[in-house]
C-alpha cells in the first residue's frame, strides 16, 4: 500500500496544472483560483482534525511536548508567506505557458534544495550527486531550448523558475519543523496561513470576482479536494509505509503525470529534446535520492562477525 499511495499523491499533484488550466477556461482568475484553493483545503483539513482525533497524535520520532508559540508561528508562516508565494507564483506561470513545460522547470526544485542544503552545511556534496546536479542543470537547458516559440514564454518560465525557488525555500524552512507537528497539523496550519494571505490580499485590492459559473466551482473543488487534501494526505501515508526515500523516489513522476494528462486533455506536446531533458532532470532527482538511501543502508547494516584472528566468519547456510 505504501507505493501505491505515494502514487496516488503524484498524480494527484500531477493533476492541479491541468484542473487549473480548466478553471481559467471558465473564467476562473488567477486570485479566485488561489484564495478559494487553500481557504478550502483549509476547512477541510480543520474539519478531519475536529472528526478524528487520530491525526492529532504525534508520529513515532517527533516531539511529544506541546508545540511552542514559535513553532506554531513558523508553521502558519509557511503557508502565508512561503506557500502563497509559491502557488502565485505557479498559477500565474500556468496562466502564460503549457502545464507540461511548467511542471518541468518547477521539478529542478529538488536539485536546488541539494545544492541548498550543501551551502548551508546540511549536506555534502559527493561525486555521484554532483553529476546528478549536472544533469539535470543539463536536462533544464534542454527543455527550454527545445520549448520553441508557440510554447515557450519568457515571463511564464522566469515565474516558473521563481515558483521552483520559493518552493526550495519552503523546504528548507519547514525541515526545521516538521518534526515538532504531527503531519495533518502541520498541512492544516499551512493552508490556514496562506488562505490569511490570499485573503487579506483579496481585501486591500478590492476583492476577488467569486461570479464564474458552476464549471469553474467544479475545477476549484477538485484542485482543493484532489491536489492538495488528497494529495497531502496519500504522500504522508505512504510516507510511514515506505520511508522518506522510497516516496521521493516515487514523487518524481509528479510531472511525468502532468505531461501525460496535458496530451490527453489539452493537446499540448513535448519535442524529443525536451522530453530528454525531462527525462535526465527526474533521473537525477532519482539518482540523488537512491544514494541517499543506500548510504543509510550501509550505516544500518550490521558488521560482519570476525574469529579471534579478524577474520570475517562463515555464515551458516
Amino acid at each position: 500500500m505504501g507505493p501505491a499511495l505515494c502514487l496516488v499523491s503524484a498524480a494527484c499533484f500531477g493533476a492541479m496544472a491541468i484542473f487549473g488550466k480548466f478553471a481559467y477556461d471558465a473564467g476562473v482568475s488567477p486570485a479566485a483560483l488561489l484564495l478559494v484553493r487553500f481557504s478550502l483545503a483549509a476547512a477541510l483539513l480543520g474539519v478531519i482534525l475536529l472528526l478524528r482525533p487520530g491525526p492529532r497524535r504525534a508520529e513515532p520520532g517527533e516531539h511529544r511536548g506541546v508545540p511552542t508559540g514559535r513553532v506554531l508561528a513558523t508553521a502558519v508562516a509557511l503557508g502565508a508567506v512561503g506557500y502563497a508565494a509559491q502557488a502565485g507564483l505557479f498559477f500565474s506561470a500556468l496562466h502564460l505557458m503549457d502545464a507540461s513545460l511548467l511542471s518541468l522547470i518547477l521539478y529542478t526544485y529538488p536539485v536546488l534544495v541539494t545544492m541548498a542544503a550543501v551551502l548551508l552545511g546540511r549536506d555534502r556534496l559527493t561525486p555521484g550527486r554532483s553529476a546528478a546536479l549536472l544533469a539535470a542543470s543539463g536536462g533544464t537547458l534542454l527543455v527550454l531550448l527545445g520549448a520553441g516559440g508557440a510554447s515557450f514564454h519568457p515571463v511564464g518560465a522566469l515565474l516558473a523558475f521563481g515558483a521552483a525557488v520559493t518552493y526550495t525555500v519552503y523546504i528548507l524552512v519547514a525541515d526545521t519543523v516538521v518534526h515538532r507537528l504531527p503531519p495533518v497539523v502541520l498541512s492544516a496550519l499551512v493552508m490556514t496561513g496562506a488562505a490569511g494571505t490570499l485573503g487579506a490580499g483579496a481585501l486591500l485590492t478590492g476583492g476577488v470576482d467569486l461570479g464564474f459559473q458552476l464549471p469553474g466551482w467544479f475545477w476549484l473543488a477538485c484542485i482543493a479536494v484532489v491536489s492538495t487534501v488528497l494529495a497531502m494526505l496519500t504522500f504522508f501515508a505512504g510516507l510511514r509505509r515506505t520511508g522518506p526515500s522510497t516516496a521521493a523516489i516515487l514523487s518524481t513522476f509528479e510531472p511525468v503525470v502532468t505531461t501525460g494528462l496535458a496530451a490527453l486533455t489539452l493537446g499540448e506536446s513535448l519535442s524529443p529534446v525536451q522530453l530528454a531533458g525531462g527525462a535526465l532532470v527526474l533521473s537525477s532527482v532519482a539518482v540523488l535520492q537512491v544514494r541517499t538511501r543506500t548510504r543509510k543502508q550501509d550505516r544500518e547494516a550490521p558488521a560482519p562477525a570476525r574469529d579471534a584472528a579478524g577474520e570475517p566468519t562463515a555464515m551458516a547456510s
